[in-house]
């Protein structure tokens, strides 16, 4: 099977992710408790009043009605109208969702800049210092609450050593990019580092130690194959054997956990970023459970899933390409 016969099986297998998403953030409403006509009425609000809201809202229609009005809605982009904030929930949503990504992959980065250097050198190290140090530091990043690292940066870096801001950032990636492109001016860049900093750090310490392990595990199994000691027989230095040989084969499912996990780095940002008082998605969704917003959550969910099938997809687009016999499949 050819890459783009498998990229769109994978694509169509997404849909119907996509849209087992949509249908759970749909029916969340109506299995959580409570009613959102009486979040929007007045406490004081006439039986009469409650059901104007009702039909106002369209909750008095029928659930199918309410599912597919629903379905078509998102089809034009449409995720509802939040009456508690007044806005479109579309709106408010996309606003956010760029510090959410940003955050994500300020994480990413941490992660796999720190984890694959560590792994490699612990397995081409086996049994040394550099070994126990990097399995230590493995040991303590998986075991370690992102809330309460987050919390400990805080205190140590920004608190007692006044080296970072605790405030939330108040310029965005694209905008310090921009700055420093067009304008020449470093500064924006400077301070959206000096805010992404601690929450990256505190995000992506996880999953930094998980695919340090990962890594380890893999250049080992690769520098205990044949092939491994076939290309060592042609004189080919050491490090181009790790590097060029063992490194490109254990990368495939490290690539994949990789793009899982970025998945899940959307998802842990919710913490981070009320920690940090990161103006993301996390936050939003906080705000909007609490205020019970259903538009705002049941969106945010769509979002949200909607990026982890788009990840996937990437993967299995770049697993395929490290791998091409992944397209039989």
């Amino acid at each position: 099977m050819r890459l783009a016969q498998f990229l769109a099986k994978r694509s169509v297998h997404g849909l119907f992710v996509v849209w087992g998403v949509i249908t759970t953030a749909f029916l969340l409403r109506f299995i959580a408790p409570g009613s959102a006509i009486s979040v929007v009425a007045p406490i004081d609000a006439t039986p009469e009043m409650k059901r104007a809201i009702a039909h106002e809202l369209g909750l008095n229609k029928p659930l199918y009605v309410q599912y597919v009005e629903y379905l078509g809605g998102l089809l034009q982009g449409d995720m509802g109208y939040s009456y508690i904030s007044n806005t479109e929930a579309s709106a408010r949503i996309l606003a956010r969702l760029p510090a959410t990504l940003e955050l994500a992959f300020a994480g990413t980065i941490v992660a796999i800049v720190l984890s694959i250097p560590l792994g490699v050198v612990s397995a081409t190290r086996r049994n040394t210092p550099a070994d126990y140090g990097a399995t230590l530091f493995s040991l303590l990043g998986i075991s370690t609450p992102n809330f309460w690292l987050g919390i400990m940066l805080v205190l140590l870096f920004a608190v007692e050593l006044n080296l970072f801001p605790t405030s939330r950032r108040p310029i965005g990636f694209d905008v310090a990019m921009a700055s420093l492109l067009f304008e020449m001016e470093v500064n924006p860049l400077l301070t959206w580092l000096s805010h992404i900093t601690l929450p990256a750090v505190a995000l992506g310490t996880y999953f930094t130690a998980l695919i340090t392990r990962l890594t380890r595990s893999e250049m080992l199994d690769e520098l205990g194959k044949m092939y491994i000691n076939a290309v060592r027989a042609k004189g080919i230095p050491e490090v181009l054997v790790e590097y060029r040989h063992a490194l490109r084969n254990a990368l495939i499912p490290v690539i994949t956990v990789l793009g899982l996990q970025l998945g899940s780095v959307v998802g842990g940002a919710v913490i981070t970023e009320s920690v940090f008082s990161w103006p993301g998605l996390g936050t939003l969704i906080i705000n909007a459970v609490n205020a019970r917003d259903w538009p705002i959550i049941q969106g945010s969910l769509v979002v949200i899933g909607s990026g982890f099938v788009i990840v996937n997809i990437v993967v299995d687009a770049l697993y395929a390409h490290l791998n091409p016999e992944i397209n039989n499949e």
